[in-house]
């Protein structure tokens, strides 16, 4: 941990505090956890076959649906219409939870045949609400992709509201960690001769941090994160090689990138996961804010697929 001598990122830090506990009684009042669902079906074990991934699939559908009905009775007709979409039977969904904001975890391409696999984390007030912007993102980490690959998208925790305390801490990140790394476990048992990375953004990165350390996988890739709760890459305890880039837009650079012990716990993630000292690959992540690492035709979007395929990152993309 950071022992901070340096009184600027000390109030910088606090003033957030600050700001997270005014916001707290407003944003929580409509945390989308408000809206009923119903507890989830138990799931058959992961397992790359055709039938059990179909059998898993329909036992999702069956959740989202009853969830569906639960948001209808409720009156909440935003959520009822998203759940509508995400039962579409097109779709697939590995689990699903819409208890407490909601958890989803979703796959695009063919999980079976795929030679890489990018499950993608994602950070701050990401919930069924809002799941359209990680589902487009997902997407079109697919199409760069190409062939004999697979994207999935991984709403598996509680996310924190952006502004609140809770986004200043690891807890809820703690969490989630646990069970990714038991998705993972059981991903890379089904699938145990494929390549899968990490795409982690912004909280995400906290999330795939602590539950880095022994993972088989290939790559963590780290974007927009505030860091990963320790102070160098080393510390992660992974063979796995960790990337980071961030936009010359995003406003993740003027968070303090700090750890600050208090009585109640400890406020920050540690160090800057693209400054030089913590040890990760950096790569050209373009000028884009915070939520453009995805955006069609990006550079980031297409040195993330790089990445995830094996492949150097590239300066510009092609007619830039």
């Amino acid at each position: 941990m950071i022992h901070v001598d340096a009184p600027r990122a000390r109030r910088a830090l606090l003033a957030a505090l600050v700001a997270a506990s005014v916001a707290v009684p407003v944003s929580g009042a409509a945390r989308p956890g408000a809206v009923p669902a119903p507890v989830p079906v138990p799931l058959p074990a992961l397992r790359a076959a055709p039938e059990v991934l179909a059998g898993r699939y329909a036992a999702a559908r069956s959740g989202i649906l009853a969830a569906e009905r639960a948001a209808d009775r409720h009156g909440d007709r935003w959520r009822a219409a998203m759940l509508r979409a995400m039962a579409d039977p097109a779709r697939r969904f590995l689990s699903f939870d819409g208890r407490d904001g909601g958890r989803a975890v979703e796959v695009f391409g063919d999980l079976p045949s795929a030679g890489r696999i990018a499950v993608v984390v994602p950070g701050s007030d990401t919930n069924l609400d809002k799941y359209g912007l990680l589902r487009g993102g997902s997407l079109r980490l697919l199409g760069e992709l190409g062939d004999r690959s697979a994207v999935i998208a991984w709403l598996g925790y509680r996310t924190p509201a952006t502004v609140s305390l809770s986004a200043l801490t690891s807890g809820l990140a703690e969490r989630g960690a646990r069970d990714l790394r038991a998705f993972v476990r059981e991903l890379r048992a089904a699938r145990p001769g494929a390549r899968i990375s990490l795409l982690c953004h912004s909280y995400g990165g906290a999330v795939c941090g602590l539950a880095a350390p022994g993972l088989d996988v290939s790559a963590v890739v780290l974007v927009g994160s505030p860091g990963v709760t320790v102070d160098h890459a080393a510390e992660l305890r992974t063979r796995a090689t960790v990337w980071a880039g961030r936009g010359a837009g995003d406003w993740i650079a003027r968070v303090p990138h700090v750890r600050i012990g208090l009585p109640s716990g400890v406020l920050g993630f540690g160090a800057d996961p693209v400054s030089p000292g913590f040890g990760a690959r950096v790569f050209p992540a373009g000028g884009g804010g915070h939520s453009d690492y995805l955006r069609a035709g990006s550079l980031p979007l297409r040195n993330i697929a790089r990445i995830v395929s094996g492949l150097p990152p590239v300066r510009a993309v092609d007619g830039a």
